[in-house]
């Protein structure tokens, strides 16, 4: 498995995860709280964590897996932190 990280600066960490989670849940198994959440893709897992300035998103698939996990997240979150415009820079370990 390789992973992939990204650490986005926003004050609205909580929110963005509590809504892509929300919004995964409708097609896929989704756990999650107000700080952390755990989504299970069929083309990798994802895990959101937030604190009051981040949103960290760590996501573990198959290597050719990755990019297309790294897309999904990114378009899932520009559209709910549309306000924001949130920069995303992933970090791989394969």
């Amino acid at each position: 498995m390789s992973q992939t990280t990204a650490i986005v600066a926003t004050k609205n960490a909580s929110r963005y995860l509590q809504q892509l989670c929300k919004h995964f849940a409708h097609k896929v198994e989704v756990e999650f709280t107000r700080a952390e959440g755990t989504v299970t893709l069929p083309f990798g897992t994802c895990r959101l964590s937030a604190d009051p300035e981040h949103l960290s998103m760590s996501g573990a698939s198959e290597a050719d897996n990755l990019p297309r996990l790294e897309r999904f997240l990114e378009n899932h979150l520009a559209r709910f932190a549309f306000r924001e415009n949130p920069t995303i820079e992933w970090q791989r370990s394969i």
